[in-house]
């Protein structure tokens, strides 16, 4: 591993010609490199790679099950009790019986797949670091400003408000993530709901603020790696959205706007010497999009007991804060914290 005090290591340089390829990470295993460029050698105190498995018996992902949710009061309250409790405790859960299509979950993967494994002239007409636009491609959104560049290219697709038209997205997915979108903004609708409850709120109270109003759907493709011990796939972060519908996997909290009552869990993607590997996550949030509305602690969730522990922002600001710092380990929170 190179130290941080290399004077002989040009960084800027390096990360420069790796985004001047426009080919990302996936460019690198293209061209059959067998050692990680020192620009993604991770020198956080979270790179500890060589992780312990779980013990089932006492680390038990929550498992949340929707499938009585419409059905009578009672039942849909012992639902709304566990998504508390998971949200409390854990900061994420998993969910079945959702209702989107296993047929629309695959479609979406291998679309996913398929936009970063087309031929690379073709994906790199999508390249862009301009985050207004609707949609676009590349390696690291922070790659200029985080500490370590991460084993991973990705695209963002803007589907809500204001969806883009189908010819400017990528033939690969252009159908399914329209019909993705309708379902999981359905499935992020319901458990909107489902928090508003477990918070004692009205049903609608979170999506009358707006927190189901824009979806952001991120592809990320995570290429095999030669060298994983030296690198992540994802750094430690938590989410800058108001809830992440993650295909498969966990479905992260609330953010800011609970008063810590719903925790905001750490997460990261550890680099593997196998792959790709694919994940589709659905970011409930309007971004950087024009939009005066602040966010601070809901004030039915305060009390002389409870006082607001962050201050007032918008969604604008968060995000462009978020998106200034990049995934360095620590949270954007902080940053809003009283």
């Amino acid at each position: 591993m190179v130290s941080a005090c290399d004077s002989s290591y040009d960084r800027t340089s390096e990360l420069k010609a790796f985004d001047d390829t426009k080919a990302g990470v996936k460019g690198l295993v293209d061209a059959g490199i067998t050692r990680v460029p020192r620009i993604f050698h991770d020198l956080r105190d979270d790179s500890d790679n060589t992780l312990p498995v779980a013990d089932e018996g006492k680390f038990r992902i929550p498992v949340i099950d929707l499938e009585d949710v419409h059905k009578s009061p009672p039942e849909r309250k012992e639902i709304v009790d566990r998504v508390r409790n998971a949200s409390e405790t854990w900061g994420f859960f998993a969910v079945v019986n959702h209702g989107i299509p296993a047929d629309v979950l695959g479609e979406m993967k291998d679309g996913v797949r398929g936009f970063f494994e087309q031929d690379v002239e073709l994906k790199k007409q999508h390249f862009s670091r301009d985050y207004t636009r609707k949609f676009g491609y590349n390696s690291n959104f922070d790659l200029f400003c985080s500490p370590s560049a991460n084993w991973r290219d990705t695209f963002a697709c803007v589907m809500a408000p204001g969806s883009p038209r189908p010819e400017q997205l990528p033939a690969a997915f252009r159908d399914i993530i329209i019909q993705y979108t309708k379902e999981v903004m359905e499935l992020g609708n319901l458990l909107l709901e489902l928090l508003s409850e477990a918070l004692g709120l009205n049903p609608d109270h979170l999506k009358d603020i707006d927190c189901g109003k824009g979806l952001t759907i991120l592809g990320h493709y995570y290429p095999a790696c030669p060298q994983p011990e030296l690198t992540m796939g994802a750094t430690k972060h938590t989410d800058n959205d108001f809830l992440t519908v993650l295909q498969q996997d966990h479905i992260g909290g609330l953010q800011l706007i609970s008063n810590d009552k719903f925790i905001s869990v750490e997460h990261r993607v550890l680099a593997n010497r196998t792959g790709p590997r694919v994940s589709v996550a659905s970011f409930f949030s309007t971004n950087l999009a024009p939009n005066s509305r602040l966010y601070g602690p809901i004030k039915e969730l305060l009390s002389e007991e409870s006082l607001p522990k962050y201050r007032e922002t918008t969604v604008r600001d968060y995000v462009a804060y978020f998106n200034h710092k990049g995934l360095d380990g620590t949270s954007a929170l902080l940053h809003f914290k009283l």
